[in-house]
């Protein structure tokens, strides 16, 4: 009997609206490191969409089962087999990384966390020269719509570590990076696709 894959309904809906967007972002570019890849629908998609690229899904350990089934079940040549990888835990298990995307994961990661995300990448030996991030986030403390003031409020209730992050202060986390914001995509469902790079750069 065949295995039932994992399945993320929103991973579905915005997997061609992001793909729009990064699609000439990478046209670039050779390597992608995916933190938090989830269920790989995105993995697989982007992957199979961007030939060009060598694609590199990770997750945390508990996750990897469902992912691995995802890539080996999906995945095209260029998928490369996922990666255990936690940012919390350093130092991470690759050196390098020339585009890193993330996906709906600072929502939900702990504050720490996200800081943590972002030492691991100050930590490799090379890169990234793009960092890419989608999801909901609110601006100067304020929230876009009342929509994801209400999403806020739940992922709260669940988890008092988890909910939205301020641009500003991932932006900040970025630069020192010395990566600098190229672009703010508005994207569906009142999230964004945010995008940085070196200056320079692509």
């Amino acid at each position: 009997m065949a295995t039932q894959l994992d399945f993320a309904p929103a991973a579905e809906r915005n997997k061609g609206p992001i793909l729009t967007r990064l699609q000439p972002l990478l046209r670039a570019h050779n390597d992608v490191l995916e933190i938090g890849a989830g269920t790989g629908q995105h993995a697989v998609f982007f992957a199979a969409q961007m030939p060009w690229l060598r694609w590199l899904p990770t997750e945390r350990e508990a996750q990897l089962p469902g992912l691995r089934a995802r890539i080996s079940a999906e995945g095209p040549p260029n998928c490369l087999a996922p990666l255990a990888l936690d940012v919390d835990r350093l130092p991470w298990p690759l050196q390098e990384a020339d585009v890193v995307y993330t996906a709906n994961t600072l929502h939900i990661m702990a504050w720490d966390s996200v800081v943590a995300l972002f030492t691991g990448l100050a930590r490799l030996a090379r890169g990234p020269e793009l960092l890419c991030i989608y999801g909901p986030f609110k601006y100067a403390g304020e929230y876009t719509t009342p929509s994801n003031a209400a999403f806020d409020a739940a992922l709260r209730a669940q988890d008092p570590a988890s909910g939205l992050r301020d641009f500003e202060a991932v932006d900040r986390l970025a630069a020192g990076l010395g990566l600098a914001l190229l672009a703010d995509h508005p994207m569906p469902a009142n999230n964004q696709l945010l995008v940085w790079g070196r200056p320079g750069g692509s």
